[in-house]
Parts: structure tokens; C-alpha cells; sequence
């Protein structure tokens, strides 16, 4: 990881690290926005089926992975668009210039703006699976802490396990996903066009670690990144829920 960093740095200078990085900016509240609330309201869909709360967790989370990778994958086939652009940062077109010339070349199906929605679909709906059925599954199981300082310990330390769990077990989508709207081996040839064919490609041609690559930055963002997300949003929520209570 060092070594691709340096490299990085070498080559396209500090800001090509910042390629891209206007639309997971504008994706990314809408996104997190997109993702409790479609839990809150799978969840409570679901308070109408006769599922085990534990599993009522875990398939509110899959709805809702799946509601927002439908929202967010035009905005990752720009962001890999413009991070894989060998162009120097100042050269590089904007994303929205980014966006018309990939609607204008593949249109807006599954070789334009919703090239590679199948391995997104699969990367959020599994991540949001783990990440949710995980977190409070355990968060029941796990006794509370009259102390808020503890309680607050023991529930980032659930959230950082969900992060780290949910990022080792949809990792391999998300190989997937890069390969299929990032640039292609050979130059007008499509190699990787569905996600579990594109699995089975880089299992077959490189070994199942190839399937882990990028493993590491990911755990390092989505552990601690996930368990914030969880304390900000069931904070906000208790909050939330207190005020409408007492007005």
C-alpha cells in the first residue's frame, strides 16, 4: 500500500490522490441520508412479517444496501472514470463534462452510467447486510453500561467489528465493481462485463487473494468510518426521537 501511495505521489503529484473526488462529494450525503433511512423504513415493513428481530436487522440492511446502490452508482462510474484518467490533475475534465461524455458514448444503461450496477447492488446490499444485522444483533446481546462513557466504548467497538466484518466479506464485489467500470485490459475489448463472471475471471487468472485486493484501506476506512456512522446516527435518532416526545 506504501509503495502505490509513493508512486502515486511521484507521478501525478499530491493532488492526484484527489482525483474523482467531486462526486463521492456530492454522492455522499444523499448516499448515508439514503441508507438509514430506508433501514428505519425496511425495518419497519417488516415489523408486519413474522421474521426473528435478528434476522428483521439483517434483511431491513440488504434493503436498504440494495435502495442505495441504485442511488450511488452513476456517481462511482464517474469518480473511477476520473481516477483512472492517466491525465495530470489540471488536464483532467471536470465531472460533470466526466458524466456527458459517458452518457453520450454507453447512454445511461449498463455500459454508460449504470455500467457495473449488479456488483454495486452486491457490494452495498451485503455490506449493509453485516454492517446493521451485525451491529445490533450484538448491541442486544451485549449488556449496557451505566456509564456513558463505557456505553459509548461499547458501542463504537461493536460498530468498528461491523465495519471490519461487513468490508472482508463484500470486498470481493467490490473487485468486481473496479474492474468492470474501470478501463479494460486491452482497449476496445470488454473483459469484464458481469460481476460474478468478472469474479470467476480474477479467481481463475489470479488466485483468490486477488479477489482481497485493496483490503487493508478499506478496513482502515470503513472500520472506524462505520462505527462513527452508527454512534452519529442512533445519537441523532435518541435525540430526535426525544424532542418530538417532549414538545
Amino acid at each position: 500500500m506504501c509503495s502505490y501511495v509513493l508512486a502515486g505521489c511521484t507521478v501525478h503529484g499530491l493532488f492526484g490522490f484527489y482525483k474523482g473526488i467531486l462526486p463521492p462529494v456530492l454522492a455522499e450525503t444523499p448516499k448515508r441520508a439514503v441508507k438509514f433511512f430506508t433501514f428505519e423504513q425496511y425495518k419497519k415493513l417488516l415489523g408486519y412479517v413474522s421474521l426473528p428481530p435478528g434476522l428483521a436487522f439483517a434483511v431491513a440492511g440488504l434493503g436498504s444496501g440494495l435502495t442505495e446502490a441504485v442511488v450511488v452508482n452513476p456517481f462511482e462510474v464517474v469518480k473511477v472514470t476520473l481516477q483512472t484518467n492517466q491525465n495530470a490533475f489540471a488536464e483532467q475534465p471536470s465531472s460533470f463534462v466526466q458524466a456527458q461524455q459517458i452518457i453520450k458514448t454507453g447512454g445511461l444503461g449498463s455500459q454508460g452510467l449504470n455500467k457495473g450496477l449488479t456488483a454495486t447492488l452486491g457490494r452495498h446490499g451485503v455490506f449493509n447486510m453485516v454492517y446493521f444485522g451485525f451491529y445490533f444483533n450484538v448491541k442486544n446481546i451485549l449488556p449496557v453500561n451505566k456509564d456513558p462513557n463505557l456505553e459509548f466504548l461499547r458501542k463504537f467497538g461493536i460498530g468498528l467489528v461491523s465495519g471490519t466484518i461487513a468490508s472482508i466479506i463484500n470486498i470481493p464485489f467490490d473487485v468486481a465493481k473496479s474492474r468492470i467500470q474501470g478501463p479494460q485490459p486491452v482497449p476496445g475489448e470488454i473483459k469484464y462485463r458481469t460481476c460474478f463472471k468478472t469474479m470467476a475471471t480474477v479467481y481463475k487468472e489470479e488466485g483468490f487473494l486477488a479477489l482481497y485486493k485493496g483490503l487493508l484501506p478499506k478496513i482502515m476506512r470503513l472500520g472506524p468510518g462505520g462505527a462513527v456512522m452508527l454512534l452519529v446516527y442512533e445519537y441523532i435518532y435518541a435525540w430526535l426521537q426525544d424532542t418530538v416526545t417532549h414538545k
